[in-house]
């Protein structure tokens, strides 16, 4: 496994360089990205013309440089997080609620997270530094060997559990029938195999097809659902702030808790779009009419 042994020598390279002078770096990965290779330009241009008609040009030009930036930042962040310590890690990402989920878990009760790929994800794996109860990030299996152990550690650097979302239902399932409280963290903006298309909603502007195996889990469970609105404070530091979607999903009505998390993860990137994944093809697959 040289590729996963190279990957871990990078991050500690990374890790030497003090964190403010990554951003530098960044700051000319950026050029290259954004005017040399202009790495997914025609994605990202269409993404934010169709999620935002009421833009001019040059305002959606921004916000494309803005979102550039902010990649190539996450980019040396994801590498950085390999490596940093316990005190890195609490003040990586800062939780203003971490009581709302813990009051839950602490009764008992199974807790799913809904999140978007927004701000830096992955740094969201510092969870377990502000709870003791098991903490799943569900997470699709990469095809390359090297990189999908690479993020499984990642993921797992303070305790987090990384599950591999075919194996997410009964994993959770079991720990329920167990007596096991668990915190599950679902990135649910993501698209859908063609073939498992079941529901559609207005998102960004646009007929858009979402994953339901979240919702599903949940009320499978009678989860507590919340939502995870993150912010970023400055290069390097993020604050996450549960808010609260259902206390029993096995109440809400078919599509209710999607349909919810949806219009809030839209409200938080009308706020300040520069920092969801344009580059990602969200939209690949049309509405049939």
């Amino acid at each position: 496994m040289i590729g996963y042994y190279l990957l871990r020598a990078v991050s500690w390279l990374i890790y030497v360089i003090p964190l403010r002078m990554l951003y530098f770096f960044s700051d000319l990965l950026f050029l290259i990205f954004f005017y040399l290779i202009r790495y997914r330009r025609d994605v990202v241009d269409q993404n934010l013309a169709n999620s935002f008609p009421e833009k001019t040009p040059e305002e959606l030009n921004q916000i494309a440089i803005k979102f550039y930036h902010h990649l190539c930042d996450g980019f040396f962040e994801t590498l950085y997080f390999d490596r940093i310590s316990v005190a890195e890690g609490e003040k990586c990402v800062k939780y203003l609620n971490p009581e709302l989920p813990n009051s839950y878990l602490d009764q008992g009760r199974d807790v799913i997270v809904f999140l978007g790929h927004y701000n830096n994800w992955e740094w969201f794996s510092n969870w377990p530094l502000y709870s003791n109860h098991r903490f799943y990030p569900i997470y699709k299996k990469l095809k390359n060997p090297a990189f999908e152990r690479f993020y499984y550690h990642l993921r797992g650097r303070f305790g987090a559990i990384p599950l591999e979302r075919s194996a997410t239902f009964r994993q959770l399932v079991s720990d329920h029938q167990s007596g096991i409280p668990t915190i599950s963290a679902f990135i649910f903006d993501q698209t859908p195999r063609v073939f498992d298309i079941q529901h559609w909603v207005t998102f960004l502007n646009q007929d858009t097809p979402v994953i339901l195996g979240a919702e599903k889990v949940a009320q499978k469970l009678d989860a507590v659902v919340l939502f995870a609105h993150s912010s970023k404070i400055k290069r390097g530091q993020y604050e996450v702030e549960y808010q609260l979607v259902t206390p029993h999903a096995g109440k809400s009505s078919k599509f209710e808790i999607t349909e919810k998390c949806t219009a809030l993860l839209e409200q938080q990137i009308n706020c300040r779009p520069e920092f969801w994944l344009w580059s990602h093809k969200r939209w690949k697959h049309k509405r049939a009419i």
